[in-house]
């Protein structure tokens, strides 16, 4: 999984990287669970939660838990 825009982040659910990005930052999500209520990415196997872990912290400067 790479970080560029037009990246799949999950792919389970076909979820690109600029969609989470786009719902962190237009929703101000800070957790995990609202990026999956919210995109469905990391909510079937969870082979992405450590990307959306690591995007949230980027762009929040944390994670709440």
């Amino acid at each position: 999984m790479t970080n560029e825009t037009g990246s799949i982040i999950c792919n389970c659910n076909e979820i690109l990287y600029s969609e989470v990005e786009k719902a962190i930052r237009e929703k101000k999500l800070m957790t995990i669970e609202e990026v999956g209520n919210e995109t469905t990415a990391g909510t079937v196997c969870g082979g992405c939660v450590d990307e959306i872990y690591l995007l949230l912290e980027k762009i929040n400067g944390k994670v709440e838990l």
